[in-house]
């Protein structure tokens, strides 16, 4: 006689360790730099397929040159593979997946596999979307990022997330998938457009307001330097900010974005939106810039924050040069960015905003009289700029 079916469980548990660093160097693809192959070398050497940010490789037309002899010079830890695959730079390459095709055959053409890497060269947009293409081939071919903006330098190029737009918003399709490296070259920085310089000092205010207060009042002494493109004062905003970003990846337990808490998303509601709303012509370090000047303003007026610390906030956004006219803060439709915000974040509605320089909090229960106030403050804000 069969035995009678009893409802059973069986219970599967696990986790993944995951690590990778994050070097500063002066010249990543000078010969006697040994920071990408020692990189290479560490995580089992081996074929490696370049993607190269238009942009970038517009202000540096010598790069494929120097690759091919970094690559001669260093033969015992890496061999290039093909040509390097040049993506368009900018937003519009996250336009999608068909910007990753490119990279996903000449990955099947040269066969290469999991052991193999994908080495990524650009700023933020390109880096998410060559990193989407390599995480989606063969379930994940590795990658190392070589972030050539300020912006991708201090924050997008180090997480762990890889991402493209489709279906109306941001970051709509994509993966968790940790780079086996991060590699920021200053010398790459030498050719960012005055905006893009400008635009990448939003993450690290962020960042700083957030969680850092010493490292707040440092930007406040170097804004002049940062202004006038110092490099000494652009290493130090870097560094720094990629140490906070990375403790915060590290240490606050939910690298992955389970939860609904996303600190590091402080002014990213009004970001995406505004970004969405100007056809992207705004770009991300810019929408940024004013999504924090939102949501600390939502802060003054709803009585969490001091008025000298909201100033101070207000008063270095200004300084670094990110007090610009955008006619989309005018648009009500940037208030629909709330409720696209928390279906993009799952669960409940949660923002960041401040209590205290260095000192945020999660919110859940949104005034959106006051939020409709704080974008109006903040676009007069911008206009009594010119």
């Amino acid at each position: 006689m069969a035995d009678a079916l009893v409802s059973a469980s069986l219970a599967a548990r696990f986790s993944v360790s995951y690590g990778y660093d994050v070097h500063f160097t002066p010249d990543a693809l000078h010969l006697e730099d040994a920071t990408l192959a020692a990189t290479l070398r560490d995580d089992g050497g081996g074929r490696l397929l370049a993607v190269l940010d238009a942009g970038l490789l517009a202000a540096q037309p010598d790069l494929p040159d120097r690759l091919a002899a970094y690559g001669k010079r260093h033969f015992e830890d890496l061999e290039f593979v093909g040509d390097p695959i040049v993506l368009p730079a900018g937003e519009r390459v996250k336009d999608g997946m068909g910007h990753g095709a490119p990279i996903r055959a000449a990955i099947a053409e040269h066969h290469l596999d999991r052991h193999a890497h994908v080495l990524a060269i650009g700023g933020g947009a390109v880096l998410d979307a060559a990193g989407f293409a390599a995480a989606t081939a063969h379930r994940g071919v590795r990658l190392i990022r070589m972030p050539s903006t300020v912006l991708a330098q201090a924050d997008a190029g180090i997480g762990v997330k890889n991402g493209v737009n489709a279906c109306g918003q941001k970051n709509f399709i994509g993966t968790f998938a940790p780079p086996r490296g991060v590699i920021n070259d200053a010398s790459l920085l030498a050719t960012v457009s005055d905006r893009d310089w400008r635009a990448g000092m939003s993450e690290a205010v962020k960042v700083a307001a957030l969680k850092d207060v010493g490292f707040f009042t440092q930007l406040e002494a170097d804004a002049p330097a940062l202004a006038a493109r110092d490099s000494a004062a652009m290493h130090r905003l870097i560094r720094r900010c990629a140490q906070l970003h990375l403790q915060h990846i590290t240490g606050a337990g939910d690298p992955f974005e389970t939860g609904s808490g996303r600190p590091l998303d402080f002014g990213h509601w009004a970001a995406h939106k505004l970004e969405q709303l100007s056809g992207f012509r705004l770009r991300h370090g810019e929408a940024v810039a004013l999504g924090i000047a939102v949501d600390t303003t939502y802060a003054r007026y709803t009585g969490l924050l001091r008025k000298s610390a909201w100033e101070r906030v207000m008063s270095l956004l200004a300084a670094l040069g990110s007090r610009t006219p955008v006619p989309e803060l005018a648009d009500p439709r940037v208030l629909d960015g709330l409720g696209e915000f928390a279906e993009h974040i799952g669960g409940p509605l949660t923002l960041t905003t401040l209590t205290a320089l260095g000192q945020g909090i999660d919110l859940r229960d949104i005034d959106r009289a006051a939020m409709t106030a704080s974008v109006h403050h903040v676009d007069r804000w911008t206009r009594a700029a010119r």
